[in-house]
């Protein structure tokens, strides 16, 4: 066979998700911070939609159904129904200039009347003085909170500044810029002597000679190689280098991370009291002297719904305080009726009614999907509303799909990153979701439940005698839980509980 470039012809055939689908998707799973920097850019790439907020909506308009709150879609913005996209009809793109060209005098009439009560609207705000923008001086207080705002500063960054008002000599200073360069976030050292001593060819005792000069900086315990040397500098600094505690951390380290306490009292000829008093002030340093530089990464958590009891009844509603309300601009719709727009200004504000319509559409879905999980949500879990996590019931996407009448994925995105706001607190829609485990009675209790029995088992036990995964099992059983004791350990590792060796204390 000869070599060479050839083509060929082949049909296949593959599933594609249309743009305005993907969309819809993205916007159901977007949490409620999301979706409002989501519209922000549809905004901006959509000029005939409007961001009203509800303060400005009269009644009127909502009667007009302008806004995206209620109300089918397709009437609401008084479109006729050849502009009605759909995502099932072939004709909606080969055929839309033939609908574009016969929809124009069927309009005109109701650009007129739209026109009108915009027209009234505005009237309305001008003599009663109600301005939607922000006055000159809002606008110069909120310029100057973001002014105000200062970038955290990085440790290494802090560690130059400390570096430039030292009294190193420039050579020592360029070690000194090394040997920074070389720290991770939390202030640790993680090259080697021998394998700066390498790259730079400076000699091992210069390098620690700097490095010296670099562990006396703020904050305590920075430059260290390792928790051993870190714990023993923040010592260092507070003098306190006769103390218990770092004669532990200096001779005995490894056993006190094994927690080793007999074997260090033996050692030190100190009784199991004082050793353990030097542990509880060992445990108030800080194994992480950058912790204080890192940027703060938590994260702000609005509710999609509220849970509130109203009687004998629990009540679930949206969170529509941060969703946006959109509407198509009548500023469009206007130029839309004038006679002398020309077809290409026409076709270009029709293409964009259209999308936002359906832009429009798809935040109202995703309002109206995530209020009927949370509902089916909190019907199957009212025990646990009233009584607590115990009573919390094991419950799978497919049951709430089957009932919503949604597929399990849609469940999926729908409570992915959206947060439940009950009387108990706020939970993060996926916690209710949950695998059951069989108890002797027949029925199923949630491994969420069994977590917070094995949490209140731990707390409850005694620390010289702490409970074994082998004692958890028997004492679940007994409760009529069945439980194989690798499930246990798993468990315990999940909530952060050592194992029973290293719970002992003495």
């Amino acid at each position: 066979m000869s070599t060479g470039l050839h083509l060929s012809q082949r049909m296949t055939m593959s599933q594609i998700l249309a743009p305005q689908l993907q969309q819809s998707l993205a916007l159901l799973q977007a949490p409620t911070l999301e979706l409002r920097a989501m519209v922000e850019q549809e905004l901006q790439v959509n000029p005939v939609l409007e961001d009203v907020s509800a303060a400005e909506l009269s009644q009127s308009e909502k009667e007009e159904g302008v806004t995206a709150e209620e109300g089918d879609f397709t009437e609401s913005l008084d479109l006729p129904q050849s502009a009605e996209p759909s995502a099932s009809d072939p004709a909606v793109e080969s055929g839309a200039a033939d609908a574009a060209s016969q929809g124009v005098d069927d309009w005109q009439a109701e650009f007129e009347r739209l026109a009108q009560v915009d027209q009234d609207w505005r009237d309305h705000f001008s003599e009663s003085g109600g301005a939607t923008r922000a006055s000159s001086e809002d606008q110069e207080k909120r310029q100057f909170m973001f002014d105000s705002l200062t970038a955290q500063t990085s440790l290494q960054a802090d560690m130059m500044e400390q570096l430039r008002l030292s009294d190193l000599s420039p050579e020592m200073h360029s070690i000194a810029e090394m040997i920074i360069g070389n720290m991770d976030d939390y202030g640790y050292l993680k090259a080697s002597m021998s394998e700066l001593s390498f790259s730079t060819n400076i000699p091992v005792e210069q390098i620690l000679e700097v490095l010296a000069v670099i562990q006396k900086f703020d904050p305590p315990g920075v430059g260290a190689r390792d928790l051993r040397e870190c714990l023993m500098l923040q010592l260092e600094r507070a003098n306190r280098q006769e103390t218990l505690e770092y004669i532990i951390i200096r001779d005995h380290f490894e056993a006190l991370g094994r927690r080793r306490l007999p074997e260090m009292s033996k050692a030190l000829g100190k009784p199991l009291g004082e050793i353990q008093q030097a542990l509880d002030r060992i445990a108030h340093l800080e194994p992480r002297p950058g912790r204080e530089f890192l940027p703060d990464n938590h994260s702000y958590i609005v509710p999609e719904v509220f849970v509130k009891k109203e009687g004998d009844e629990f009540v679930v509603t949206n969170n529509s305080d941060h969703v946006p309300h959109l509407r198509i601009s009548n500023n469009y719709k206007d130029l839309m009726a004038k006679a002398e727009s020309s077809h290409e200004v026409k076709e270009y504000i029709r293409d964009k009614i259209r999308a936002g319509k359906f832009f429009i559409k798809s935040i109202h879905q995703r309002q109206q999907t995530i209020l009927n999980i949370a509902k089916e949500i909190v019907n199957r879990q009212r025990d646990f509303l009233e009584n607590g996590v115990s009573h919390l019931k094991p419950m799978t996407m497919v049951e709430v799909a089957e009932v919503v009448g949604v597929h399990e994925t849609t469940v999926s995105r729908a409570v992915s990153g959206k947060y439940m706001e009950t009387p108990l607190g706020v939970f993060e829609m996926k916690y209710f979701f949950t695998s059951g485990i069989q108890t002797t009675g027949g029925s199923t209790v949630s491994n969420t439940s069994v977590k917070e029995l094995i949490d209140g088992l731990v707390k409850a036990e005694s620390t010289r005698h702490p409970l074994s995964d082998e004692e958890i099992v028997k004492t679940l059983k007994n409760q009529g839980i069945m439980i194989a004791r690798r499930t246990v350990a798993k468990y315990r590792s999940e909530l952060n509980i050592l194992p029973s060796h290293l719970r002992r204390s003495y």
